[in-house]
């Protein structure tokens, strides 16, 4: 997954926001692996009543109450916490076409973007291919290049293929967190 997670504008700390401001656990809950309720569950009570002490306290356990919840979030992912990364960082295209079209109820602009991207990277792909299909048999160079073309377009299309069909996306299975 892109940066986003671990960012402080990302759906983990925003969740957690939104849980500390509403004081209601269960808002961030839906975003770590159900073994990690428990200590979620100390964290949070921790935090909301380090809150009332003041701006510069609440700040404070806001803050590591973000950096609990992301990790424990990472670690349900498998993936390695390396800290709490700042807003606004490069999600990529997709990841706001997906966030918009959940908010929209409404997938098509991501599978159009998604179509376009893989209809022309495939399309590149293929042109490579049958520019380097004839070939001198005697320029072993140029039929090396034939094969890598040949592998890159079918094996790309496989893995696509197989990513798709295996709907081998982040964090699905296993109850909906991640693996």
């Amino acid at each position: 997954m892109p940066p986003h997670c671990d960012t402080r504008d990302g759906p983990v700390v925003t969740a957690a926001k939104r849980a500390l401001d509403a004081g209601n656990v269960n808002l961030i809950l839906i975003w770590v692996p159900e073994e990690a309720e428990g200590e979620v569950k100390m964290a949070f009570n921790r935090a909301i009543r380090v809150r009332k002490v003041g701006k510069e306290a609440q700040d404070l356990a806001d803050d590591w109450f973000f950096e609990t919840v992301v990790r424990l979030h990472r670690a349900g992912e498998g993936a390695p916490y390396t800290g709490l990364k700042p807003a606004g960082l490069d999600e990529g295209p997709v990841v706001p076409r997906a966030e918009k079209a959940i908010a929209k109820g409404n997938p098509e602009e991501v599978i159009s973007f998604m179509l376009h991207v893989v209809e022309e990277d495939l399309q590149q792909r293929f042109k490579t291919v049958m520019e380097r299909t004839r070939y001198d048999v005697n320029n072993v160079a140029a039929g090396r290049a034939y094969v890598q073309a040949f592998i890159g377009f079918v094996v790309y299309a496989h893995h696509l293929y197989a990513g798709i069909a295996g709907r081998g996306g982040h964090g699905e299975g296993k109850g909906g967190h991640h693996h």
